[in-house]
């Protein structure tokens, strides 16, 4: 295949992961009896900062803030659509302070932030994906969270039911290749019910499926810049399939999160301004 995919530099908001920690048990692959090297965990996030950068894109910080240990995953605490940012409302008590902090951020950045209704995680269960957004639901954000930001963005919400509990938020189970009007994706379809099967075959005929082995090594819990795909090191056979489809497989160990359920997504937010 011609070398014709072209990158768009994006720009991403993280938080170092000083207090990174497994203290409870939200999803399958939370164990809190398991240690958690926050030594490693460091190490890792640098290195995604670090690479994000060198091609090219621009990463913010927030501050972590001590007593919210997954704060670290910050796509989980808005999604921001032409300059537009509707935040969270966490299913988990334990994890709604982090809106707080983030919501902080984005103020002083000069964003305005709706404060959702209803139960909603962010770009953890919202992908924007060109002329629609792809939202999810099953376990974490409600359908009521989809309408209401369909009436907040003014954009297409496309819903999504996930049924296996590994798979808990659609950023698990699904990423973005090109976030165009024509643009593809990458999903797991075993993690989706039969009729949100169907959907996403009608709308991504050519789609990349991923096995449940990929999936299970956190591959689809990946950042695409239109050209590189910011991947799991375990993901091989997709990151094969993408390397055949014209993308560039960026590997990036982030294995230390997976101990909460987490990836190089679920550590990136990414922030949408208005496209010229």
């Amino acid at each position: 295949m011609p070398d014709s995919r072209v990158p768009r530099r994006r720009r991403y908001l993280v938080c170092e992961p000083r207090h990174f920690a497994v203290q409870y048990a939200i999803n399958p692959w939370m164990h809190p009896d398991e240690p958690v090297d926050v030594i490693r965990a460091l190490d890792q996030w640098q290195a995604l900062v670090d690479t994000y950068r060198a091609h090219g894109h621009t990463v913010d910080s927030v501050k972590p803030v001590p007593g919210l240990p997954d704060m670290v995953f910050a796509a989980n605490a808005a999604v921001v659509v032409d300059g537009r940012v509707f935040g969270s409302l966490f299913h988990a008590p334990e994890r709604r302070p982090e809106s707080v902090p983030y919501e902080a951020w984005f103020k002083t950045e000069g964003y305005e932030v709706y404060h959702p209704e209803s139960v909603c995680e962010g770009e953890g269960d919202f992908v924007p994906a060109g002329r629609w957004i792809l939202a999810g639901t099953g376990f974490r954000t409600t359908r009521e969270a989809h309408a209401e930001a369909q009436e907040y963005f003014g954009v297409p919400v496309i819903g999504l039911t996930l049924v296996d509990p590994y798979f808990y938020h659609l950023d698990t189970a699904l990423f973005v290749l090109d976030d165009e009007l024509d643009g593809n994706i990458a999903y797991y379809p075993e993690a989706f019910s039969p009729g949100s099967r169907e959907v996403l075959a009608r709308l991504y005929p050519d789609a990349v499926l991923a096995t449940r082995e990929d999936a299970m090594a956190f591959g689809l819990n990946s950042v695409s810049d239109g050209r590189h795909v910011f991947v799991s090191p375990g993901a091989t056979g997709l990151a094969g399939q993408l390397a055949d489809r014209g993308y560039v497989p960026v590997p990036v160990d982030l294995s230390e999160f997976h101990k909460a359920g987490g990836g190089i997504k679920c550590c990136t937010q990414e922030i949408r301004e208005i496209r010229s």
